[in-house]
């Protein structure tokens, strides 16, 4: 008898009740040349029963219970403050989407930490973006000075980290290793400082490469699209994404991170922490312009703000599932997304472009939750 095949016996025996037992057998098997195939998956949905049912998300619902009223006493931050720190030489306009999109929904101030390269042209787009030009790529640092330099470019975005509700960290970052080094030192202060992140696009790729800098971390959350996903299943589980498993699948992935929230994007949204899956299928656009990715990334920022607010001001008693301000936030998301994608496509069909969509927001988020 194989090995594979005697641990499927012992998997038999087993009390599936404890996540600890189930993550201890997967490693033995993988270990042992087995695999993470359907049948093991189906031992923990049959053991965890409703937890690991997906629910559709009561979207819209979320979206009204943490939008924040617009009031006049209000001042100048207390709407959110959010900062993208991504953009490079090659890639200027995913930081931009990033950022653009999380005021057009109503954060008061945005920010992106870019490399000086990049920094002109982003303001270039638009006067209401401050943007502080202070990341360093390698080929402008001799070996002798990135000690320093790291520390200067840490440095400078530390002295301003307290005052953001929310980082999103990736949209065009680039894959450069010193600044990616610079990175990780910013996403360390930010985990010491508790400031929920938004890890997307190349944030993604490191992230995979060193996953201690979010495992374990509440307030992160990891937007990886199809391709990305795939390659995280790969380096965590060890084994094939499998869509006949899936919600099962991503909350193990979830757990195995450590406390992270996983927003799954495809035809349909899968949001899990670990603890509850939710599913957002609200229709969207059949236009895939790039872009989507970085509105959706600065959205998930200003919503989990506005959703930790919420939960801080509130002693109402709530669900497991809708306690994480992280998963609220991401479910808001993905619906005003899909709600704007869908707005524009109507009006421009073919010709849909990622700013047709970010002008529908402020509009798809007034039909749901007016502002007065």
């Amino acid at each position: 008898m194989s090995s594979s095949v005697a641990l499927s016996g012992c998997f038999e025996n087993c009390m599936w009740a404890s996540s600890a037992v189930f993550r201890r057998q997967l490693f033995l098997i993988r270990s042992l040349g087995g695999h993470c195939c359907r049948v093991h998956m189906e031992r923990m949905q049959g053991a965890e029963g409703a937890r690991a049912a997906t629910l559709e998300a009561d979207a819209e619902g979320v979206i009204r219970k943490i939008t924040p009223v617009m009031d006049p006493r209000l001042y100048k931050g207390q709407a959110g403050k959010i900062a993208v720190i991504g953009g490079c030489r090659e890639y200027t306009g995913a930081p931009y989407f990033a950022a653009i999109s999380a005021l057009k929904i109503g954060a008061d101030l945005s920010h992106v930490f870019c490399t000086k390269d990049a920094a002109t042209v982003i303001k270039s787009y638009s006067p209401e973006l401050i943007v502080h030009p202070v990341l360093e790529e390698s080929y402008g640092v001799r070996d002798d000075e990135k000690a320093s330099v790291f520390g200067k470019v840490v440095g400078e975005v530390k002295k301003w980290m307290e005052r953001f509700d929310c980082l999103v960290v990736g949209p065009g970052l680039g894959r450069d290793t010193f600044l990616l080094d610079c990175v990780s030192g910013i996403i360390r202060h930010a985990r010491e400082a508790n400031i929920p992140i938004v890890i997307d696009g190349d944030g993604l790729f490191l992230v995979m490469n060193n996953l201690d800098l979010v495992k374990g971390y509440h307030l992160a959350v990891l937007t990886p699209n199809i391709n990305e996903y795939k390659r995280l299943v790969d380096k965590v589980l060890d084994c094939e994404v499998n869509d006949q498993e899936a919600s099962e699948q991503l909350k193990l992935l979830a757990r195995w991170i450590g406390d992270v929230t996983i927003f799954r994007k495809g035809k349909l949204d899968l949001i899990s922490d670990g603890e509850t899956v939710s599913k957002v299928s609200i229709s969207g656009s059949p236009r895939r312009c790039g872009g989507q990715g970085d509105i959706l990334s600065g959205s998930v920022a200003v919503f989990s703000s506005w959703a930790r607010q919420h939960l801080s001001s509130t002693k109402e008693t709530t669900e497991k599932s809708l306690s994480n301000p992280m998963v609220l936030g991401s479910i808001a998301a993905s619906a005003l997304l899909r709600k704007s994608a869908a707005l524009a496509f109507a009006s421009k069909k073919r010709a849909t472009l990622t700013t047709d969509i970010i002008e529908c927001l402020g509009g798809s988020l007034e039909v749901i939750s007016p502002a007065g």
